[in-house]
This record gives structure tokens, sequence and C-alpha cells, in this order.
């Protein structure tokens, strides 16, 4: 028996089977086939059938009753839960837990990460520091009720063609966007994507991504930070890392690295690579 035990949904892209962890999986819909994120459908598998479908997958919330299932499961191995949730403005999710924690007072606590994917993996991440520094559920999701609003999730998009089949840019806007080689930077802010610039090819992206890791004052290296990329292959985030190497010196050690999965991948698209941590201010 533990003491606490995290549970998060497979937004947050943590692996199955990561220790102190429990991950309950969304739903990926391809057409007719449904599959359970991170199960029965891999990174690799999610992105081979986003690339070659004409229609974007449908991903579900993780609804009340499997939240109840996993918390009496978690609760058999631990005194207590704290439960960290893809943001409420992206998703039921985080309301499906909470209604289903009223089954267990005193025992489960959930947070809002006001993120998704990498950006939910550090505030995951950070809760595992804080209980490992001895505080209870409770007093770690306080903490992480403040701390989250000092996450950054910065994304360099590599193509506009997801957004254009998920609604979120015209088709005229996206034709010319490939054309001129536009690279959207995007942004979770306070729980909802946002849009921080456009930048002409990939070295200009990346520069504006690097402004914006500068604006917020530089990374936080005493908490945890990820860098992630979307698709088949993790060479354009090897590009950045070494082209932004200066940013990440301090640390002396390897970036940690996760790919991204359907939550945040069904609307960038492959090709994209994205950067989460704690602001120093």
């Amino acid at each position: 028996m533990i003491k606490t035990l995290v549970i998060t949904d497979s937004a947050s892209d943590i692996p199955q089977g990561t220790p102190g962890v429990a991950v309950v999986p969304l739903e990926v819909t391809f057409g007719e086939e449904s599959f359970l994120d991170g199960v029965n459908l891999s990174h690799q598998q999610f992105y081979e059938r986003l690339i070659e479908s004409d229609q974007l997958p449908k991903t579900s919330m993780v609804t009340p009753a499997k939240f109840v299932e996993a918390f009496r499961e978690g609760l058999a191995h631990a005194d207590e839960l704290l439960v960290i949730t893809l943001s409420g403005k992206l998703s039921g999710t985080h309301d499906s837990a909470l209604a289903a924690a009223e089954q267990f007072p005193g025992k489960v606590f959930v947070v809002d990460s006001l993120n998704a994917s990498i950006g939910e993996a550090v505030v995951v991440q950070r809760g595992l520091q804080l209980l490992g520094q001895g505080l209870s559920a409770e007093e770690a999701a306080r903490q992480l009720e403040e701390e989250r609003h000092q996450v950054r999730l910065v994304a360099l998009l590599g193509t506009l063609e997801y957004l254009r089949k998920g609604g979120r840019l015209n088709a005229a806007a996206a034709v010319m966007g490939e054309m001129l080689a536009i690279k959207p930077v995007i942004a979770i802010e306070e729980g909802e994507v946002a849009v921080l610039g456009k930048a002409r090819g990939s070295k200009n992206g990346t520069n504006l991504l690097k402004r914006q890791i500068q604006s917020a004052g530089g990374v936080d290296f005493s908490r945890p930070y990820l860098v992630g990329y979307t698709g088949l292959s993790d060479g354009l985030l090897q590009k950045y890392i070494v082209d932004s190497a200066d940013l990440w010196q301090e640390t002396g050690v390897p970036l940690p690295q996760s790919c991204v999965g359907a939550a945040i991948g069904t609307h960038a698209g492959p090709d994209a690579i994205a950067v989460a941590f704690f602001a120093r201010e």
C-alpha cells in the first residue's frame, strides 16, 4: 500500500506504466473504429492513421464512470489520490473527474492542469515532485493550483492542413499559408489555445519559439520541463534542440523528450515541435 497515487488522463501523453502514475485513456475514433489512447492505439499507429485519413479523428472525454472505476482501483493500492486532468476549457474530462471524486470524500483531490499534452505532463511530474517532498495529496493539489499558471506550452506547427480540416482555418487561408511556408506558433494560455504569431519558414518559426521562451523569463530548471514532437519522426525536434542549445545548456543533461499524442496531434498534425516548462517569471 502506498500513501498517494497520481491519476491522469492520456491527453497528458504520460506513458502507461509510469511509476507512481495511473493513466486513464481517452477514446479516439477513426470513422467507425474506436481505440483507447495509449492502450490499443500507440502514438505511431495514431499518426499512421492520421496521415492516411481524409477526415480528422475524434477524441472523446473520459466519462465519470471510467473515473469511478479508476479511483476504486487506485484506492485499492493507495490511501489517497491526486488527480490531474486535461484543461476543463478543452474537454469535459475535468468535470467527469470532479463528479466521480464526489463518491470518495476526503480521498480524491482533483486539479485542472489548465493544459494538455506535455504541458499537462509537466504538471503531473511536478505533482510527483511535491509528493516526493512529503506533501499530502490535498497539499500537493493546493500547490499545483497556484503553480499551474506558471506553465508555458508553446508549439511550432509544421503544416496548416489539420487546422483547416478541423474548421479552425478556411481553405483559402490554408492554401496561401502553405504557399508562403507560414509556420504558426500556438500556445495554451489559461487553459485555451491561442495563436501567438506566424513566421515564414522553419528558421523564423524557431526564432519565434525562442523569443516566447525568453519572454517568459526563461525556463525554471528546478521544476519539470519537456520538449515534444508530433508525427512519425523526431528529426525536426532534434534540429530545434541543436539550434536552441543556448536555452538549455545550463542543465548539462539531455533534454527530456516526448511524442505528442492524439489530443493535440489531431489538430496540430505531424511535424510540429513543442516546449513545456514552468516560467521563471
